[in-house]
């Protein structure tokens, strides 16, 4: 494939001039015979000229900086790595990566891009959230940046372009969702990777009656049983993309059997959590799992490097969620991230220089198995290394399908003043997990909330 790195190089020369020679001696007269006399000496050669003076090397250009933001707190030290690659090839560039923390990254970029104090590049969310960065003013048009086109699918795109199909970010990573597990504990209990739900549920009652905890997620921080656990189980109740889409068209409702099948199997989770669980944030999950404490997670592809630096004393992997008994398995893999360009840069050929870069080989080697799990989208796809990853990558090859998270594409934003599709997805799913709410019910406020916005779901049939 064409490889679409641009390197800044710089020349520099040295001219050196070597301007006039010294004059040659005069010759002595010829001899007489009998030579009687010496030949006179020759007279002394003038002093050579003095040489002019070399012209002055060129300047050495001064180094631009740019500042990186993200969401990725977990991976400095390899973004350092990734990005000093970068300045290796292009060494008047320098990229400095500046992560906030995940919870706060969207809030503090608004901040930062009405304040004028944002960075100079910066990570962008899929779908939505970006294009209404974009839609704003604060991140700059890549329409016209080369390579994209040719070197990133289409369809990798589109999740940071408009309708009409403008491009404003240059994707770098999609994300895998599964189950973390401990190899140690199943095998000490007797227990096969789960193939249906209900293989799951078995396994899980299993090992509850061996003293250990079932799965390690919590509902503290909210999003992680909604974005980990409930929209990796809903592909495989929808039927993946196609299912989707027939929400989206107005074919089927949100409140259907395949939807409360959904919310159901998170009712069927309920047991199965720590006896915390409502207290127990993300980081506490996942030290749960790495600790032995818990035999399995819900959790995407992106904490691979966070297990292996923490290096549980047990063997680990990750199998895919199953399907209930008769339905196919569908995998949520999903667009994630991409870095697009704040428009008030002063620095934006050097930033364009960069943006150029990520859609190259030197990245996508560098970025797939320096941040294991997180999936390069651009065609010079490296060969990953990292097994755990190599594992997530499996599903995709042996399930039905793939598909994003449920409600990114069209849902994730609705109109001022209208019920948010995510919260109220979100709270539907505490709501059942507390008992609160039978799954009919959660699947019917989502129902209510979508229609009283989006078209399609006012005529469902």
């Amino acid at each position: 494939m064409k490889k679409t790195l641009f390197v800044v190089f710089m020349l520099m020369a040295l001219v050196l001039t070597a301007c006039g020679g010294a004059a040659p001696a005069e010759e002595a007269p010829a001899a007489e015979a009998p030579a009687a006399e010496e030949a006179p000496v020759a007279e002394e050669a003038p002093a050579a000229a003095e040489e002019e003076p070399a012209v002055e090397e060129a300047p050495v250009a001064e180094a631009v900086e740019l500042t990186l933001g993200s969401w990725r707190v977990d991976d400095v030290d390899a973004w350092d790595a990734i990005l000093a690659a970068f300045t290796a090839e292009n060494p008047n560039i320098i990229v400095n990566f500046d992560p906030t923390n995940p919870p706060d990254y969207n809030a503090t970029l608004r901040t930062q891009l009405e304040t004028g104090t944002a960075p100079d590049l910066f990570f962008v969310r899929s779908f939505a959230t970006g294009l209404e960065l974009f839609d704003a003013g604060y991140v700059a048009s890549l329409a016209d940046l080369p390579g994209l086109a040719e070197n990133v699918p289409a369809g990798a795109i589109a999740p940071w372009a408009t309708a009409e199909g403008e491009a404003f970010a240059v994707p770098i990573a999609a994300v895998s969702h599964g189950i973390y597990y401990n190899q140690d504990l199943f095998e000490a209990n007797g227990i096969e990777v789960p193939q249906t739900w209900e293989e799951l549920l078995a396994a899980a009652q299993t090992l509850k009656d061996a003293g250990v905890t079932p799965f390690a997620n919590g509902t503290k921080d909210a999003w992680d049983i909604n974005e980990v656990v409930m929209m990796t189980l809903i592909p495989n109740n929808v039927g993946g993309l196609d299912g989707r889409m027939a929400y989206l068209n107005g074919e089927r409702c949100f409140n259907d059997a395949d939807m409360v099948a959904a919310y159901t199997q998170i009712q069927d989770l309920a047991p199965f959590l720590p006896d915390s669980y409502t207290a127990t944030d993300y980081y506490t999950s996942q030290q749960l799992f790495v600790q032995g404490q818990a035999a399995m997670m819900f959790d995407g592809s992106w904490s691979i490097s966070a297990f292996e630096k923490d290096a549980p004393e047990f063997n680990w992997s990750v199998f895919a969620a199953p399907p209930a008994e008769g339905k196919d398995q569908y995998i949520s893999f999903h667009m994630d991230a991409a870095i697009g360009m704040n428009p008030a840069t002063e620095n934006a050929e050097a930033a364009k220089t960069f943006l150029e870069w990520l859609e190259g080989e030197s990245f996508a080697e560098a970025f797939g198995n320096g941040v294991p799990g997180f999936f390069p989208v651009s065609n010079n796809v490296p060969t990953l290394t990292d097994p755990v990853a190599n594992a997530f990558l499996a599903f995709n090859g042996n399930a039905a399908g793939t598909d994003i998270r449920f409600v990114w594409e069209k849902l994730l934003a609705s109109p001022e003043g209208a019920p948010s599709t995510y919260a109220v997805m979100n709270d539907g799913v505490i709501a059942v997990l507390a008992g609160e709410q039978t799954p009919q019910e959660a699947a019917d406020s989502l129902q209510e909330a979508i229609a009283s916005w989006y078209e399609p779901a006012q005529n469902c049939k």
